[in-house]
């Protein structure tokens, strides 16, 4: 019975091929070090000018753990205020959105924008946020959408948005309110407004 042959080990990084195989393994241990939350890590991913590193932490270490609601109302001439609704798309889910919502991008952006006024109001107030250009957004983004969501009455001069978060389904802590802005005209052009006849009311729980 004859042994059988055994084949001559083969070096991985040497013969054809070798260059790609060591720039694989290079690459799988820079993505595996550059998804590790320390900082000295980090320093691969700060060298990657391409974005070639993929990076799969997500909202890690700090995953969001409220869900964000964008909120408005409507003010009368008179400075009575209607109840507050909810500024973001109700369309309802389908499974085709697993792959196509655009509306959400939409959400998004509002959201961003947001994000952008909060800490313009720590230092200039609502004076200074409505001079940034996520504020200009927003405004113009509802002078649009309450017009498209039925005939305003035209006693409607202006609105005011909120945003609020949430924990959603974890009722042990209560919705909180991040800002109320102050009365925005409807017609950018209007020269008075009822500002001052709005009470500063909290919005409805969400």
């Amino acid at each position: 019975m004859s042994t059988p042959r055994r084949l001559p080990s083969r070096n991985p990084f040497t013969g054809e091929g070798a260059a790609w195989r060591i720039a694989g393994a290079a690459m799988l241990v820079v993505t595996v070090a550059g998804q590790h939350p320390f900082e000295q890590f980090s320093r691969f991913r700060a060298k990657d000018v391409l974005s070639l590193v993929p990076n799969w932490r997500f909202f890690a270490p700090n995953p969001c753990m409220h869900d964000s609601h964008f909120l408005y109302r409507t003010v009368d001439a008179d400075g009575s205020a209607s109840p507050w609704h909810d500024a973001f798309a109700t369309e309802t889910r389908k499974p085709r959105h697993i792959v196509w919502f655009p509306t959400r991008r939409a959400d998004k952006g509002i959201v961003d924008a947001c994000a952008d006024i909060l800490p313009t109001l720590e230092f200039g107030g609502f004076e200074g946020a409505a001079r940034t250009p996520g504020y200009r957004m927003v405004a113009e983004h509802l002078r649009v959408l309450i017009g498209s969501r039925g005939p305003v009455p035209e006693d409607v001069r202006g609105f005011q948005f909120a945003l609020a978060k949430g924990t959603g389904f974890d009722t042990r802590h209560r919705p909180s309110l991040m800002f109320v802005s102050p009365f925005v005209p409807l017609d950018p052009q209007a020269p008075g407004t009822p500002l001052t006849r709005v009470p500063a009311k909290t919005p409805a729980k969400v």
